[in-house]
């Protein structure tokens, strides 16, 4: 191939590298400013030129986590994943705004449906989940019986795990060739 070919698409190869660069540098400037906006738009619109309140942003907070909490709620993520389930963000509110009756409802309407859930996690022996789990629930009604069953199945459920794994470590003392 002559030289002049191979330096024109040399040229050519660099100028369309530059353009997806800079089609690459502003879709990710258009996807920020539209979550930006989309973030506004959740909050509520400020008042243009003024400062916000403290108020203002414990109302912006609160309305961010309820959306949050209903996102997950409609994703079936009640009590879990740590970090991403609908009773944390729920008691999220209630830290910013102790009487919020939305989050309270959500809690009180869904502590049933979170206790099952808590128990099939026992019966799949997620025993250390369900400990944080039960442990979440009790931060919104410490004094819950249904939570105090659960406490005790959990406790139970652990006992008979230490049991399973002490005969199977005498088996595999058995199996070695004895004891000590």
């Amino acid at each position: 191939m002559p030289r002049f070919l191979s330096a024109v698409s040399h040229r050519y190869a660099i100028a369309l590298v530059c353009l997806f660069l800079l089609a690459a540098a502003g879709g990710v400037f258009w996807y920020t400013r539209a979550t930006a906006n989309a973030a506004l738009n959740v909050a509520g619109p400020a008042t243009a030129g003024s400062a916000a309140a403290p108020g203002d942003d414990a109302q912006s907070g609160t309305a961010i986590l309820l959306g949050l909490a209903r996102d997950a709620m409609h994703d079936g993520r009640l009590v879990a994943p740590a970090g991403s389930n609908a009773f944390e963000f729920y008691l999220s509110v209630l830290q910013l705004e102790p009487s919020n009756k939305s989050a309270n409802e959500a809690l009180r309407e869904s502590f049933p449906q979170a206790s099952e859930e808590i128990e099939r996690t026992i019966n799949q022996k997620g025993l250390d989940e369900a400990r944080r789990e039960i442990d979440l629930l009790r931060e919104f009604d410490r004094d819950n019986f249904t939570l105090a069953l659960l406490g005790g199945k959990l406790s139970a459920a652990r006992k008979i795990e230490a049991r399973q794994h002490e005969a199977e470590a005498e088996r595999i003392r058995r199996a070695n060739g004895g004891g000590m």
